[in-house]
């Protein structure tokens, strides 16, 4: 597991009080330090501070601020952290506006900043000279010689691979950032002095992150506060910790203390999207230079403290007003793919057997969002309930409510005798109830959909979900099977968001109160005989364990390329309350020897929309053997 803490910080300065800012820049790696960050990013031209103007023509401040840079190498001494601050840099009678790296007592690297406003309320081409060509050169400082210098270095510290920028390099078109990505940095760093008018924030923000989505890396951004000079502009101290179009951190602005932010990176995380994303790859020819690559013997990285958030449900948007956007977009591309499907296939009939469940409630309300779209009766919607021997009344009623509030056709087919007949036709005792048991139904279920889709001309609507395909939770060529699903790409912990925005955005009320009960039902396939009460006594959860957990698993073990370590590590840290360690393993190790062994049905599903990041479609998204031993992995 490689994780590498990082900060953002942004302190009090006083403009061109070199020894006043030194101090506070100390007291900030302090900070850091406790807070075991092994990076920590500064303003751009914090060492003197920014808003100096024409005082950068001064010698006197450029002996200071080399004073400066000498004192934070001292400091820096067996302190295990990684320093970035900005200062002016003299070097062939250029000034040049630059991030000064220092570890562990010496200056490791120095970056110019390459592109230069000169717009609008900046003038930095009066003072600087662009950094832009610049490469694989060196500069010598009066306390050290031979200072690498340019554009293209990149600091490696084991897997983490640091980068850097300086403000208006990342508003350009194609910032030196983008290069530095596709060179092998997984870290950027902008030391920045973004100056603050009304809406910029936000520009700002969407900035960050959407150049740690387009580089899949992190994005560590500081910029100057609300000390530097107000003569004309004001600056806020805008701090942002960003990992692929994410936000993993960010301060309020204009705060009158020393600043920190501190995130996490996850750069296997990272390094697991770019190895998996042909388009990054086939870009790294794009780099107009061979990178500079400075080893960084970073001591230790461990974290004391594990605070970065960790999302218990990662398929799940965490507010109301994201998750109904969210439902609302599935729910659109679930219903225009099934009407392609039906204009495709000229069908004006639907076949779907309804359980009382909530898979096939979701998809049962995405026939009728089509049918009502094609302008079709929803009568030519065929709702099949098939009682059976494990079908209680909770779910047989809700299903019959549901068909008659939606105005469906329903037809009621008790399979009961026929699973019977089947039993003695194969000599199985029916008192038995092992897999043979339940697979008769799901088969009976299945075969009996198939023939009245046959009959009525229409379309069988598969109703299995994507935590389901991943676990094998089906019966191969039964529930497995149908002629288009629907709920394919969509996880159990988001099906029931899913019914319950079709409940309150887009039924009227008698349906809605139906739907509410069946969210309140628990899931269960109900081949097993009911309990002495009558009520589900086959749970699902309880044989192959939470879906929380399943769906946990399945976005970081397939998104994300988890090894089971890691795996056990974040779900010990999302769930930790409400699991043991011994459970969470239990559930892990179900769920990745079914993942592998259950490929097979897989290797053979129907044809169905993807929605979100996660598809296990062999035609598409995952390209995995049938036959594949999980004993690695275990």
């Amino acid at each position: 597991m490689n994780f590498f803490k990082v900060a953002s910080a942004c302190p009090i300065t006083n403009v061109a009080d070199v020894n006043f800012n030194i101090n506070e820049i100390k007291k900030c790696i302090s900070n850091g330090l406790k807070q075991d960050c092994n990076l920590i990013v500064f303003p751009e031209l914090s060492v003197t501070s920014y808003s100096c103007g024409d005082l950068f023509f001064q010698n006197k401040l450029l002996i200071e601020s080399e004073k400066g840079i000498y004192a934070l190498c001292e400091y820096s001494k067996e302190k295990n952290i990684i320093i970035s601050v900005g200062a002016p840099i003299l070097h062939n009678n250029c000034l040049f506006n630059c991030a000064v790296v220092i570890f562990d007592g010496k200056v490791i690297g120095i970056i110019p900043k390459s592109h230069l406003p000169n717009y609008s309320e900046f003038y930095e081409k009066r003072w600087f000279t662009s950094g832009l060509n610049i490469i694989n050169e060196t500069v010598n400082l009066s306390f050290q010689q031979d200072v690498p210098f340019g554009t293209n270095i990149i600091f490696s510290a084991g897997n983490a691979k640091i980068g850097f920028e300086v403000c208006e390099d990342l508003w350009v078109t194609i910032p030196p950032s983008s290069y530095l990505s596709l060179c092998g940095a997984n870290i950027i760093c902008n030391l920045s002095s973004s100056n603050e008018l009304v809406g910029k924030a936000d520009t700002r923000r969407n900035l960050v992150k959407n150049q740690s989505l387009r580089c899949i890396g992190s994005y560590i951004y500081s910029s100057s506060g609300v000390f530097e000079s107000s003569t004309d502009v004001l600056f806020s101290g805008h701090l942002i910790i960003s990992e692929n179009g994410s936000t993993l951190a960010e301060n309020k602005r204009f705060q009158r203390e020393n600043e920190i932010i501190t995130g996490i990176i996850d750069l296997d995380k990272l390094n697991n999207e770019r190895l998996k994303n042909i388009s990054f790859r086939d870009s790294m020819c794009l780099c107009p230079f061979i990178p500079k690559i400075i080893d960084i013997n970073i001591k230790n990285t461990s974290i004391n403290s594990f605070d970065r958030t960790i999302d218990k449900l990662p398929f799940v948007p965490k507010t109301e007003s994201e998750r109904e956007l969210r439902c609302k977009e599935i729910f659109n591309i679930q219903t225009a793919a099934l009407s392609k499907r039906f204009c495709h296939t000229k069908l004006k009939n639907a076949v779907i057997g309804i359980s009382g469940g909530l898979d096939s409630t979701l998809a049962l309300l995405v026939v009728v969002k089509t049918f009502d779209m094609l302008g079709l009766d929803r009568k030519n919607i065929k709702t099949i309930t098939m009682p059976g021997f494990g079908t209680t009344d909770r779910t047989y009623i809700n299903a019959l409510k549901l068909c008659e509030n939606l105005g469906t056709e329903l037809k009621e087919i008790n399979i009961v005798d026929a699973c019977i007949q089947h039993f003695k036709d194969i000599g199985h005792d029916p008192a038995i109830h092992d897999v043979t048991y339940e697979n008769v139904q799901a088969r009976e279920r299945t075969q009996i959909l198939m023939d009245i889709a046959n009959k009525n001309a229409g379309l069988l609507i598969g109703t299995g979900d994507l935590s389901e395909l991943a676990l094998g939770w089906c019966t191969y060529n039964g529930d497995h099977m149908s002629m288009y699903s629907v709920n394919c790409s969509i996880p159990k912990t988001l099906v029931r968001y899913l019914v319950e925005y079709v409940a309150e955005k887009e039924l009227d009320g008698n349906a809605s109160e139906v739907l509410m009960d069946i969210l309140d039902t628990p899931v269960s396939p109900e081949l097993l005989p009911k309990d002495s009460e009558g009520k589900i006594a086959q749970k699902t959860e309880d044989i192959v364990g939470p879906y929380e957990l399943h769906d946990f698993f399945l976005f970081h073990f397939i998104k994300q390329g988890a090894t089971p370590e890691k795996l056990l590590f974040l779900s010990e840290n999302a769930f930790g309350d409400e699991y043991t360690k011994d459970e969470i393993l239990k559930w892990r190790d179900m769920f990745l020897r079914r993942f592998f062994t259950q490929q097979f049905k897989r290797s053979c599903m129907p044809d169905g929309p993807k929605v979100g990041s996660i598809s296990l479609s062999p035609r598409g998204d995952l390209r995995m053997p049938s036959d594949a031993s999980y004993n690695s992995f275990m």
